[in-house]
């Protein structure tokens, strides 16, 4: 792990930060402020946020602060992207996480949490909308994240309370005071006395979590000497590139309230892109390497792959991994920009790379890269037009080649296709995106069920054919036990044929048929788990052929499955469902009234205050599960299904 102690904050290339949270938590709000305080535009990013739709696809921008390049990552807060932010964290140096000040809406900032914790990214915890925090105390409010992380979260500020709003803070490594000015920096003033005791027991805390991870430190808490700022920001920064302690920071974007500080404290804070690559174990000698984490069919711009480059430089026209670089794009403000050539720690899109995927490295050995989350959530969809048949399939192609959590089923013994996805607002997203970048318009609706049907007992069907139509006719006549099997046994056939009275070169005829016979049973599914035996027939040596004993048989089974007290049987699945465990009785009532069949819940492994609920549960009530399991859970709930078994329905279909 790199040395974080004595990090200047600038002065050695790009870097990367990803804006990661819950969604309404104000993260494009933040990117706004966080290009504004770094010269940009604000207006043209609010301009830009309206147009693309903010919340449901990751955007880059990049800024210059100090003299110092940043490229941001705006992730989308509704879970149903979650996969996004973890591509975003792949290639970042920090995730900023972005949360409410309310301590009740902690809970929706554990997923993130847990996605940088995973990752192995440094992170700093931003409470955003302070303005907005009322009564409440900040200490509550880290409290309650806490119980939400594995790292020990240190706060770095406390507010400056005045009249019941708060208009400032006390920076609690300076111990200086500021107010905050409306669209501008931050004024240093004197510490109010009423924040100096609230001061001295926060500063207090934060050193003890500190000195947790350095000696030197540690010595001068139990003596009572009062360390320099220095000696505090060693071991902050060595806690950070230990995975052990997020730094919280607080503000309110909207009125550019922190930003600087924010800022000051990313410039500090973020490893730089070598010290990130050899976190990932890239050596830092080689040939030129990226690692694609975005995918963007930009229309009249083609295809784009967002990347970030690990060794450079990478020039225009040049190759990288064996693939023409046909151009280069930053966005500075978020606006596309061509530039000849990308850095080591630059984040750039690079223009059509055909045949290279989301999460390919290139230019170097294939990096780790998040693998999407299994769907929760289907629709089949359908053109609304026939004329655009042919444009169909390559836009489905391009839709999902851009977001890697989407998957596509022909499911051809049903004739429908379905979208799988990872929720309602996922999906709808997708096909509202087809709609408007391929003018292909489709209408979705629930996908059919794969039912299946079997038999409860055993019959005996005699079928003769015989049919003269001038010339040589059609003969046959077969006798056919047909039995029911033990579930999971599937279709046999076997002969019993004594004597002749069937010839062999008709008996694969027979079985063949009796095989097809099953595609389609009295109640219009596949039958499962049947045994067929030829006990008996005749022939004709002119009439008898392969085609009337396959006719002959096809009409013995038709007429014998109807009497063998056909069933229908309905897929049943294994559901895992994941919530806080504050919401486990909910979601076990939740199952239960999807004709669910509890099997237990567990303590989640590694997620502290998670449960799992494990039951079996038809997969026809599976549809739209998601829906109202997010509804009851503040937006958290999840779950992870596979198939199990199948079992008799309770109503005929």
């Amino acid at each position: 792990m790199p040395d974080f102690t004595g990090r200047d904050g600038g002065g050695a290339g790009p870097r990367c930060i990803a804006l990661i949270g819950p969604q309404g938590a104000g993260k494009s709000t933040l990117l706004e402020a966080l290009l504004a305080g770094a010269g940009g535009a604000p207006a043209a990013a609010r301009r830009r946020e309206a147009r693309e739709g903010a919340g449901t696809e990751l955007r880059l921008a990049h800024a210059t602060l100090m003299g110092d390049p940043w490229a941001i990552l705006d992730c989308p807060g509704s879970v149903e992207f979650a996969h996004e932010a973890a591509c975003a964290l792949a290639v970042a140096d920090l995730a900023v996480i972005v949360c409410e000040p309310a301590p009740d809406r902690a809970a929706t900032v554990g997923p993130a949490l847990r996605a940088a914790e995973e990752a192995g990214v440094p992170a700093i915890l931003f409470v955003n909308k302070l303005d907005m925090l009322g009564e409440t105390r900040v200490r509550d409010t880290l409290a309650a994240l806490q119980g939400q992380s594995r790292r020990k979260l240190v706060l770095r500020q406390v507010p400056i309370r005045e009249g019941g709003a708060i208009t400032g803070y006390v920076d609690l490594v300076s111990e200086r005071a500021y107010r905050y000015r409306r669209g501008a920096p931050s004024e240093r003033i004197d510490m109010p006395e009423a924040v100096r005791a609230r001061e001295a027991e926060a500063r207090g805390e934060l050193l003890e979590a500190l000195a947790d991870h350095d000696d030197a430190l540690m010595e001068k808490v139990l003596e009572d000497l009062v360390p320099t700022p220095e000696e505090i920001y060693r071991p902050l920064h060595a806690g950070e590139a230990k995975g052990a302690v997020d730094s919280v920071l607080l503000g309110a974007a909207e009125h550019n309230h922190g930003i600087q500080r924010l800022w000051k404290a990313l410039r500090h804070d973020t490893p730089h892109a070598a010290e990130t690559a050899a976190r990932l174990g890239i050596a830092a000698e080689g040939e030129p390497m990226a690692q694609v984490f975005r995918t963007q069919h930009a229309g009249h711009a083609g295809r784009l792959s967002y990347a970030r480059i690990w060794r450079g430089p990478v020039r225009e026209g040049a190759p990288l991994g064996g693939i023409r670089v046909a151009g280069l794009n930053r966005f500075p403000g978020g606006e596309a920009q061509k530039v000849p050539q990308a850095e080591a720690g630059d984040v750039v899109a690079l223009a059509r790379m055909e045949g290279v995927r989301t999460g390919d490295t290139l230019g170097g050995e294939r990096l780790p890269f998040p693998a999407p989350p299994p769907p929760v959530h289907a629709v089949a969809i359908a053109l609304e037009d026939r004329k655009d048949e042919v444009r169909l399939s390559g836009a489905l192609q391009r839709l999902v080649e851009e977001d890697t959590a989407l998957t596509l089923e022909h499911d051809a013994e049903l004739g429908q296709m379905v979208l799988h996805g990872q929720g309602d607002l996922h999906l709808r997203a997708a096909l509202e995106r087809l709609a408007a970048t391929s003018g292909v318009k489709v209408k979705s609706t629930r996908p059919q069920v794969a039912y299946r049907e079997t038999i409860r007992r055993p019959v005996t069907q005699h079928a003769r054919l015989k049919r003269q139509t001038g010339g040589h006719g059609q003969f046959a006549d077969v006798k056919l036990e047909i039995e029911p099997r033990a579930r999971g046994e599937g279709f046999l056939f076997t002969d019993r044929i004594v004597g002749g009275v069937v010839p062999k070169r008709f008996i694969p005829a027979v079985g063949e048929a009796a095989e097809e016979a099953t595609k389609k049973g009295p109640f219009g599914h596949k039958v499962v788990d049947v045994a067929v035996t030829l006990v008996d027939g005749t022939f004709h040596s002119v009439d008898s052929s392969d085609m009337a004993f396959g006719t002959a048989t096809r009409m013995a089974m038709q007429e014998g499955l109807a009497k063998a007290d056909p069933v229908l049987l309905e897929p049943i699945d294994q559901v895992t469902i994941s919530v806080p465990s504050e919401y486990t009785p909910a979601a076990q009532r939740l199952l239960s009234a999807r004709r669910g069949q509890i099997l237990g819940f567990e303590a989640k492994e590694g997620w502290e205050g998670w449960d799992e609920v494990q039951a079996l549960v038809p997969e026809a009530e599976l549809h739209e599960l998601i829906i109202e399991l997010r509804s009851q859970t503040m937006g958290l709930g999840t779950y992870a299904r596979r198939f199990d078994h199948l079992a008799e329905s309770r109503a005929q279909r």
